[in-house]
């Protein structure tokens, strides 16, 4: 069987320790220049070293997206921006661009390189291509149907990989290659800035011999035209790897570290059970639950079934679904009283009712008994963001742990 990856977004680099404690064989991550997300934290030149140094004591790898479509300018900072990622050591660098890739090639010949979806590869003659250029990867374009990468994957080398997005956030447009953006706000989509206007509420009108602007439906009120559900794949492990993917690729470098935990906790234990027995795996309907009790749109397949349809656009709502706050992430212990630390998220209480989540572990309920502030001194609850308090459970915690309680009342934000 081939080797399956798990790779995980991280947009710093809390996000990059989490993704790889609760399971990712690798990250993808941007720098400061060049990659898509410019509105991520993203990483300076100390925290991406830092991030690989923590990926390779545990064998993970690190992947640097360098996948912005550059004007003429911006390639004077590029060859002394790609001698630093390989200065630092990370893994491979996610290209779309012809122009950067021949760059890359002449500058550091030795990095793999990873060819962005992006560049929007929907075809096997063109992976063909990338391949023969000297790329190790192609990420597919996100419009393909199973039966299409597998008949990428069967007509080109078996060592090229293929990674495809399976979870996290579709874009209205081919791949990714939009221009809404650009057009309402000034914001380049291809560079980086997205305002993403594709999730918000429009009329359709049309403009009149007197050059007034008439509704073209007068039933009809503004709708979300152009919002896309998000992607989950958790149900379909085996097509996945029967298609030839062996990269599982999550969105959402601009996400938290608690939708990093949740979304690569879920993948981790699907492809697991997999792995241990391939013939009689089953999909857990806990994998899915799990996923929804982070910060999401609704769900669809994408294109991976069949061509998409008014089911896979929600019309009424850009918004997401949240039914659940995150409230801590456990940091360590104290030395003298044994006591979890937790550093505060959301406002917590003493007598919450809470679940608490760990790398490779079922959810567990419980319930916080006593807390107390950085002083020692007994507190009723945490309601300053990032407070340090040192918390009494009924269960056993470990670093890394997130705490979690439910939403009265489900919001949509």
């Amino acid at each position: 069987m081939q080797n399956i990856e798990l790779l995980a977004p991280a947009g710093d680099l809390e996000r990059l320790k989490t993704a790889f404690v609760y399971g990712a064989d690798a990250v993808y991550i941007g720098g400061e220049i060049f990659g898509m997300r410019s509105a991520a934290k993203n990483f300076n030149k100390e925290d991406m070293a830092e991030g690989v140094r923590f990926a390779h004591e545990r064998g993970k790898r690190v992947f640097v997206t360098v996948n912005i479509i550059p004007r003429n300018e911006e390639f004077e900072q590029l060859e002394a921006y790609l001698k630093e990622l390989d200065e630092i050591g990370v893994d491979a660098v996610i290209v779309s661009d012809p122009g950067v890739f021949s760059v890359i090639k002449r500058v550091i010949p030795n990095m793999e390189i990873h060819i962005s979806t992006q560049a929007s590869t929907s075809n096997s003659i063109a992976s063909g291509f990338w391949y023969n250029q000297g790329a190790k990867r192609v990420v597919m374009a996100r419009e393909l149907s199973f039966k299409e990468i597998k008949e990428i994957r069967d007509n080109n080398p078996a060592d090229m990989d293929i990674e495809a997005f399976i979870h996290g956030a579709m874009c209205m447009s081919y791949s990714g290659k939009c221009v809404i953006s650009n057009y309402t706000t000034g914001r380049d989509a291809n560079r980086g800035a997205c305002a993403q206007s594709c999730r918000w509420k429009y009329t359709l009108v049309e403009e009149q011999d007197n050059g007034e602007y008439k509704k073209v439906l007068d039933d009809v009120d503004a709708e979300f035209f152009f919002n896309t559900k998000d992607m989950c794949m958790i149900e379909y492990i085996p097509e996945i790897i029967e298609s030839g993917i062996n990269s599982f690729k999550i969105e959402g470098r601009m996400k938290t570290a608690y939708y990093v935990a949740t979304t690569v906790r879920a993948y981790r234990m699907a492809i697991d059970e997999y792995l241990k027995d391939p013939e009689n795996w089953k999909f857990n309907p806990m994998w899915l639950k799990e996923l929804k009790k982070g910060s999401h749109r609704h769900f669809s397949t994408g294109f991976f079934l069949d061509k998409t349809s008014t089911k896979d656009q929600n019309y009424e709502s850009a918004s997401y679904v949240r039914n659940y706050d995150f409230i801590g992430v456990v940091r360590g212990h104290d030395e003298k009283t044994g006591l979890p630390i937790v550093e505060q998220r959301n406002r917590m209480f003493v007598g919450d009712k809470i679940e608490i989540i760990g790398p490779g572990k079922e959810t567990v309920h419980a319930t916080i008994l006593e807390m107390y502030n950085e002083e020692g001194e007994s507190i009723e609850s945490a309601p300053h963001a990032k407070q340090i308090v040192k918390m009494k459970l009924d269960v056993e915690v470990e670093e890394y742990y997130m705490l979690r309680k439910p939403i009265t009342s489900i919001n949509t934000l």
